[in-house]
């Protein structure tokens, strides 16, 4: 039974997510405060986390900072701050979904199925055994990149790239045509499968996320240039 932390200091809508969460076969603890969610993390190591943006004490970006310091649990954001969206799924901050209030709690739960599902699978998919299997793999010839679209998983040099959903898609998309330019434009219409409207910074911000993993691993090689005014490509040797 997986467990789910909501983070959220509406009483009335906490509950009801409770309420939803466990009739559909999940744990779910609550807490209102935002100085109380990283205690209640750490007690309940939670499969996923709910979490609101405006909070008392701490606010949700604070702790989704931190969250992503501590590892690499699933976090969907829930705000009622259009503005903010870019920055929850931004480079800095790294969150994996956004729902905007208002909403609806069978979207609520279907949204973290589906990214439990994605996530439970690449964990599965990132074992010793899994990770060597050429099945259904797509990778660059010549190249030490795999891509696995139906686990989510990818591995560069052997070693399991850690990537989030839309990191995964990016990556796989520069993967299919090597040398390629893809517009910002381009990629963009690969993240998101809502087809959510978003800026062109939020290309670049998980552009710099990739990179960052990429080269722990390779750090002498680009192996994502930019291309001034266009967009980016995948290198490899």
């Amino acid at each position: 039974m997986s467990t789910i932390l909501i983070v959220e200091d509406e009483p009335k809508l906490a509950l009801l997510l409770q309420d939803y969460l466990t009739a559909a076969g999940f744990q779910a603890c609550w807490v209102d405060h935002g100085d109380q969610a990283l205690p209640a993390y750490q007690q309940h190591q939670p499969d996923l986390v709910l979490l609101d943006l405006m909070l008392p004490g701490r606010d949700g970006l604070d702790i989704c900072r931190e969250l992503r310091q501590l590892g690499h649990v699933p976090i969907i954001m829930l705000t009622a701050r259009v503005e903010e969206i870019d920055r929850l799924l931004g480079l800095e901050l790294g969150a994996d979904d956004y729902i905007c209030k208002p909403f609806s709690p069978r979207e609520v739960v279907a949204r973290v199925k589906a990214l439990l599902r994605r996530t439970q699978a690449y964990a599965q998919a990132a074992t010793p055994d899994a990770a060597s299997s050429p099945a259904d793999s797509q990778h660059p010839p010549g190249a030490a990149l795999h891509i696995d679209s139906d686990r989510y998983l990818a591995t560069l040099d052997g070693q399991v790239l850690s990537l989030t959903p839309v990191e995964f898609r990016m990556l796989r998309t520069l993967a299919s045509a090597p040398g390629i330019i893809f517009s910002r434009d381009q990629l963009l219409s690969q993240l998101y499968n809502d087809h959510r409207v978003v800026a062109d910074r939020t290309v670049d911000s998980h552009i710099k996320n990739l990179r960052r993993k990429l080269q722990a691993i390779r750090p002498e090689d680009d192996i994502i240039r930019s291309i001034y005014g266009v967009g980016y490509r995948l290198e490899l040797d």
